[in-house]
């Protein structure tokens, strides 16, 4: 008894389209190409049920658009490596946010220490470190005037 094979596993395309799929009409799954007059399909956009199933399906010409990985397997939009891509993606997002809230919220609640310290240390300076007064003790002297002659600028006789 023969094992069913995913049709996916035997998908060859005899002569690549030279259309670009970005200038085509359609959304992420489907597009229309206005050289070949076809609906081209993006199997890498697909579950892997809905392309196996567009596959076997398809009578005639289906043009169909695919990204194979190295090992020789398409690609399709629940491929557990594209989840695992996805799932590492998103921790390193949520990874990111945390550390950004983390990071926010320690600058404000240092600045709220900071100004609350300040008050503080100011209410602790004044009391151990007393405010200097002025002290007078006594009156400014002032210099004695001295007795010269008045000088017009000529010299004596």
């Amino acid at each position: 008894m023969a094992k069913f094979d995913s049709p996916l596993k035997n998908i060859r395309i005899a002569s690549p389209c030279s259309a670009n799929w970005d200038e085509m009409y359609g959304n992420e799954r489907r597009r229309f190409c206005g050289e070949c007059k076809l609906n081209v399909y993006n199997l890498s956009g697909m579950t892997k049920f809905d392309a196996e199933n567009l596959i076997a399906a398809g009578e005639g010409r289906v043009c169909v658009r695919y990204f194979r990985r190295t090992d020789g397997t398409v690609i399709t939009a629940d491929c557990p490596v594209g989840w695992e891509r996805l799932k590492r993606r998103a921790v390193s997002v949520a990874g990111a946010v945390f550390s950004l809230f983390i990071a926010i919220s320690a600058g404000l609640l240092s600045v709220a220490f900071l100004k609350s310290g300040a008050t503080y240390l100011r209410e602790v300076r004044e009391r151990v470190v007393p405010k200097p007064e002025p002290v007078l003790m006594g009156a400014i002297a002032m210099p004695p005037e001295q007795d010269h002659p008045p000088s017009n600028g000529v010299k004596g006789s």
